[in-house]
């Protein structure tokens, strides 16, 4: 929010220099990003600064305030002008091009002076016809036959605004000759407003923070207004359908109004906090919105009235129907959701309530009366609608984050007040004031032992109660502890323990965090607990890390169809019922999901063929709704994905072949050895998402944790994937962690050699090598430490339906070196097992 210092010494005396009044609001959670000096002093180059600065300085002795008395024709150019303008010593011919002057040129003498901004000869100010801000200085040239050494100045000449299609015409307080720093400098503070501060995004409130930082007392605005015209009673009528959504709204009438521009000071302040001058009751609205915090919205009330016929207009507020419509105030259609609020007539919409007004009740030229209104909304409603629309306002920014219901009525006052100064109208007598929830102020009592734990520091109950009536909030004293009640501007003090640490930070942000020392905490820390589940996820992503994956996290948000394409078209599945999203932000994602494999897939999707090797994994919850419990069951699933070449080629030799089930095997097979779990069997499977025959059930004693293979080839037509296979695994997390052992066990480094053996069988194609593998090794017992299959081998020599299978086989004793008779004797004994149980035969 952009702060003009001379409006915010209308409420506060300001003493400090503009950089220390900077650092003062910054240190107290106000954060002074930049300041932009108009005319005042600078600071000198060179000193240190804590904020960004910009803008120049006017010389006082050369820009000045300058009254025109005439505007004569140019002799050689209609687009020009001559001024006769005085500058409080003499009187000069200044040629200018401003459009503004041209209902005064010829006419003779001006009736009363125009005064403007002076610029004489070697002033430096910026170029209004360049982009940007450049500065040069004046000098002495002749334009079409006329000298020219001097200017009447524009905004942005003068580093106003951009605005330089006129003069500026300054109000009639202005002296000729009067330097221009003295009459108009000026600086303004660009304050980050954070949701915690949102009270003062206006001037008021920005002063009462200057208030009680520096001690200076503060002076709120009149909140009084001049009624001259009748009651208002009979005029409007005011109908709130959802106090929860509008807890309070009143309006207010004023009559004979004339729409014309705002005085100079109006429109220079609004320019500078960011605002466009539009005419005297648009801008007056806009000024009490800046000044106060309270956003208003001004109706023609004329209107109104034809509207409903000639009769008593009734401002009725309710929820919009759904896809109902209004062109507001910026000429665009716009279609209305059933959550938003509406001011509404009994004829249909006016404007969208806290937002944006409507076109068709719109302030004009030819306006005469205005029903000011001034509301308080539901902040939450009021940010989703602005969201919905994808649009904002400066009212929508206020309410967005709460305004005051009792702010309302002292808007309407000081708009009423202001229009009546600008517009010459008459204020009606009373208001319409409907407040069907009164807001609830809160209570919080703190005491000096709660400051002393919390902060750090020790204060009295005295200076504890200093600092909160600064605040303004209203304060008893009681023993050591203090009682005080929220001031009934602010909407940002919560009750009980909250209440407590908000009006800790109020003492904590004024006292000055500056001031604060360091102290070592007193409080005895809390017992340190472990997270076993915690411990272990983290050590399984640890592991699958060191295996060459990367970790992707993915939304957990996803829509039926989406986690649907993760079988391939036509599957006949049945379809789960989802935990829907009460306030979904996307179509696409209006449900939980209940596939993380679905959402890896699409990460997989989005990368394969940008990359020529994926490996990735993910772990994270799925959403199960349970009958009759409100809360769905969340297990954690762990998926992993495989694409590409084995390894990326480099400077040495590489296995650039694509990825297959054993890659995917192996990478199990790892990940489970290096959480030590208990012995783990594989066994073919079928499953809509795998290829046939290229699928594999894991399972644990008699429950199976996880399904894997590669991709079926239909599914990867559809995801547009590559044609290297895409490999894939859906482990249920909670089971593997659930069954690691507390302990195990570890064996040293063995100190007699091992005998090393190779072994081929031949057994029936349907005779898993897994089978083969565990009964060499069940046969062998501890003799038997390693067992590793190194080829397969099928041939019509060895027999149809069969195949040789090839294993390299380790012996090794942790007391003794084996001797070849101990291992001819155990390699007899696998033999024969394998011949009774397997039907295999020793492969000569």
């Amino acid at each position: 929010m952009k702060v003009p210092l001379s409006w915010l010494k209308d409420f506060v005396e300001i003493t400090l220099p503009i950089e220390e009044l900077a650092h003062l609001l910054t240190m107290a959670g106000l954060e002074v990003e930049e300041i932009t000096y108009i005319g005042l002093p600078m600071p000198e180059k060179g000193q240190r600064q804590e904020t960004k600065i910009t803008g120049f300085t006017w010389e006082p002795d050369k820009i000045v305030v300058g009254a025109i008395h005439e505007v004569m024709p140019h002799p050689n150019a209609d687009r020009l002008v001559l001024c006769r303008l005085e500058d409080g010593l003499q009187e000069q011919i200044v040629l200018t091009g401003a459009p503004n002057l041209f209902p005064y040129k010829g006419i003779g003498p001006l009736p009363k002076p125009i005064m403007v901004a002076y610029a004489k000869e070697g002033a430096q100010i910026y170029d209004g016809h360049q982009a940007g801000q450049v500065l040069v200085t004046l000098k002495r040239a002749k334009i079409r036959g006329v000298e020219s050494y001097s200017m009447a100045c524009s905004e942005k000449e003068l580093g106003i605004s951009d605005e330089h299609s006129g003069i500026i015409f300054l109000d009639d307080d202005a002296r000729p000759g009067m330097p221009l720093v003295d009459y108009m400098g000026d600086a303004v503070f660009d304050i980050a407003i954070t949701p915690n501060i949102a009270r003062d995004a206006n001037i008021l409130g920005v002063a009462r923070e200057v208030s009680a930082l520096t001690g200076q007392p503060l002076r709120p605005p009149s909140w009084d207004m001049i009624t001259e015209g009748p009651p208002i009673e009979g005029s409007v009528a005011v109908e709130i359908r959802e106090p929860e959504l509008n807890p309070r709204f009143v309006v207010g009438l004023i009559e004979g109004i004339e729409i014309k521009p705002s005085p100079y000071k109006i429109q220079r302040r609004l320019r500078l906090a960011g605002m466009r001058p539009i005419n005297n009751i648009v801008d007056a609205t806009n000024y009490v919105m800046l000044e106060v915090g309270q956003p208003l919205h001004a109706f023609n009330y004329d209107a109104l009235v034809k509207r409903v016929n000639g009769k008593t207009p009734t401002i009725i507020t309710r929820r919009a129907i759904q896809n109902e419509k209004l062109t507001t105030l910026d000429d665009v259609e716009r279609t209305l959701d059933d959550f938003s609020v509406m001011v509404c007539d009994t004829e249909g919409s006016l404007s969208i309530a806290g937002v944006m007004g409507g076109e068709e009740t719109e302030v004009n030229d030819e306006t005469t009366r205005i029903l000011l209104e001034g509301a308080a909304w539901n902040y939450i409603n009021i940010r989703r609608t602005l969201t919905k629309q994808k649009f904002s306002s400066e009212a929508g920014y206020r309410f967005s984050r709460g305004v005051h219901p009792e702010m309302a009525i002292r808007g309407v006052c000081r708009g009423l007040e202001l229009m009546r100064q600008l517009s010459g109208g008459k204020i009606r007598q009373g208001l319409v004031d409907n407040y069907p929830l009164p807001a609830h102020d809160p209570v919080v009592e703190i005491t000096t032992q709660d400051v002393e734990r919390w902060l750090g520091i020790s204060l009295s109950t005295l200076e504890m109660a200093d600092i909160l009536k600064r605040l303004e909030f209203d304060v008893e004293i009681s023993d050591n502890k203090v009682k005080a009640k929220t001031p009934d501007h602010r909407m940002d003090i919560g009750e009980g323990v909250v209440g407590m640490a908000d009006i800790l930070e109020e003492i904590a942000r004024i006292y000055g965090y500056e001031r604060i020392p360091e102290t070592r905490m007193s409080d005895e820390l809390p017992p340190q607990r472990d997270n076993p589940y915690h411990d272990l996820e983290e050590h399984a992503r640890d592991i699958l890390v060191n295996l060459g994956l990367q970790e992707v996290v993915s939304y957990r948000m996803t829509s039926p169809e989406r986690e649907a394409r993760r079988f391939p078209l036509g599957t006949s599945i049945e379809h789960p019922s989802y935990i829907k999203l009460a306030n979904a932000i996307v179509s696409e994602r209006v449900v939980l999901r209940q596939s993380v494999l679905g959402s890896v897939l699409e990460t997989v999707e989005r990368n394969a063929r940008l990359q020529p090797r994926l490996a990735l994994f993910e772990i994270g919850p799925v959403f199960l709704p349970v009958e009759n419990q409100l809360l769905p069951d969340e297990p954690r699933q762990l998926v992993i994905a495989l694409s590409g070449s084995r390894t990326l080629p480099g400077w040495q030799p590489a296995d650039t072949t694509p990825m297959d089930f054993f890659d995917i095997k192996g990478v199990i097979h790892a990940f489970l050895e290096g959480l030590h779990m208990p012995e783990m069997r594989c066994e073919p499977g079928e499953h809509p998402t795998y290829h046939p025959g290229k699928c594999a059930c894991l399972w644990m004693d008699e429950k199976e944790i996880g399904v894997f293979g590669e991709l079926h080839p239909l599914l990867r037509e559809q995801l547009e994937l590559p044609e290297a296979p895409v490999l894939a695994a859906e482990l249920d997390l909670d089971a593997i962690l659930a069954a690691i052992p507390q302990r195990y066990a570890v064996e040293g480094a063995p100190a007699f050699p091992p005998v090393l053996e190779d072994l081929a069988v031949v057994v029936d194609e349907n005779v898993p090598a897994d089978s083969v593998a565990s009964l060499i090794k069940e046969t062998g017992g501890k003799t038997v430490i390693a067992v590793r299959l190194f080829d397969v081998y099928r041939d019509e020599k060895i027999g149809a339906g069969k195949k040789s299978l090839a294993y390299s086989v380790t012996y090794q004793l942790t007391d003794r070196t084996l001797t070849d008779k101990e291992v001819a004797k155990i390699r007899q004994r696998i033999v024969r097992q394998l011949e009774q149980q397997l039907d295999a035969k020793l492969r000569s």
